[in-house]
């Protein structure tokens, strides 16, 4: 039961093929792809759930992992390569690596534990039917980059000029800049981009919001902005500038407040959800506060 559950969780989309898959002999040990940009701890919910349905690392289930670091371009490689490899599973953890990975097969099963805009950046066709071989958890970053904006308003009533550091490269963040342009003119702020393409702009973005000095900053977070939240949050403390995050990760690494999904919670769906109609999504955004008693760099 617990490898049937563990196929059906993910497979997802009734058109796979995974049929064939889910008749295995007993005793067959699985090999599943693993590819995002670089580690984060909270990853490590997906194989915690993994062992709760069965799979053993080691034992009964071979995890192929790859991490590009600042190097996405080796995302088309490692999609390759898991091909070649005929891993029965993929899981992907950022939009340029799941639409390597779309590109390179339409076969083997693959599961994004949180799409931000999913359906704008084409990794499916739609929330309610992904089709394909595509499917996963979807971060509601566009809708809720628009409240974010709102809470910090309330938090800061004077705010009148805010800066938004995010990855340009990455094209599930447009719709998310958009909406938080748009939140801005209704709350009459003024908002200055500052675009990321790799970690050598992380300089000049600041360079120039040390020199400019906004009321905040809002990050849209990715996975180039998630790795690199120590040296974001150092600058923030560094310059006192409060700023706006999406998860609690950012909190805990010194930032003032974050407004959105758990992550480790996403994370830990992709391997315990047992039987997905389409993209689920988070639904209750989580406000999680910096305690300054931890830190007495803010004023």
């Amino acid at each position: 039961m617990k490898r049937r559950e563990f196929i059906t969780l993910l497979g997802g989309a009734a058109t796979w093929p995974i049929a064939a898959r889910a008749q295995q002999p007993a005793g067959r040990v699985s090999r599943m792809g693993f590819i995002a940009r670089g580690h984060e701890s909270f990853y490590d919910a997906l194989f915690e759930g993994l062992r709760e349905l069965g799979y053993m690392e080691g034992r009964n289930l071979i995890v192929e992992r790859r991490y590009a670091g600042d190097n996405t371009d080796r995302f088309q490689e490692f999609a390759a390569e898991m091909v070649r490899l005929n891993v029965d599973i993929i899981i992907v953890v950022t939009t340029p690596a799941a639409l390597a990975v779309k590109r390179a097969t339409t076969t083997i099963p693959v599961v994004f534990p949180n799409a931000i805009n999913p359906v704008e950046t084409g990794v499916v066709a739609s929330l309610a039917h992904p089709s394909g071989n595509v499917t996963g958890g979807a971060a509601q970053t566009a809708v809720l980059s628009a409240k974010r904006l709102e809470i910090i308003k309330e938090v800061l009533p004077g705010l009148s000029r805010g800066a938004v550091l995010w990855n340009a490269a990455n094209p599930a963040l447009a719709l998310a800049w958009r909406e938080t342009q748009g939140a801005a003119h209704v709350l009459g702020v003024t908002l200055q981009a500052h675009e990321l393409r790799d970690v050598k702009d992380f300089d000049a973005a600041f360079a120039v919001m040390a020199q400019e000095r906004p009321d905040v900053f809002v990050v849209l977070q990715d996975a180039l902005t998630l790795q690199h939240r120590k040296e974001i949050i150092e600058f923030a403390i560094q310059r006192r500038l409060p700023g706006m995050f999406v998860a609690k990760e950012w909190v805990e690494a010194g930032g003032l407040m974050s407004y959105g999904e758990s992550l480790p919670d996403m994370i830990c769906i992709a391997a315990r959800r047992t039987s997905w109609t389409g993209f689920y999504t988070a639904r209750s955004p989580l406000i999680y506060l910096w305690n300054k008693s931890q830190n007495s760099n803010w004023s």
